[in-house]
């Protein structure tokens, strides 16, 4: 479900959370620092971010603006 301690320090390579916290912002990595400042890391989300899954999909979606939204707009001016 989360990963330990020992599994986000073999993720990151770092053991100070600041450092952690930089490497995992660098990777894409969703995270949340609790209140005692320990890190929330899904287990799954990492899995499907190595395998490639989360990549495929952010980059395969393409956001476009709504172009018959401003024609219908420009030609009630006119």
């Amino acid at each position: 479900m989360l990963l330990t301690p020992s599994e986000i320090y073999q993720l990151t390579g770092k053991k100070r959370r600041p450092a952690q916290v930089k490497v995992l912002r660098f990777m894409g990595i969703e995270h949340r620092v609790r209140p005692d400042a320990s890190l929330i890391i899904s287990r799954d989300h990492v899995r499907k971010l190595l395998d490639g899954d989360s990549v495929n999909m952010r980059f395969s979606k393409r956001i476009e603006p709504n172009w018959s939204a401003m024609d219908a707009k420009t030609s009630k001016g006119r």
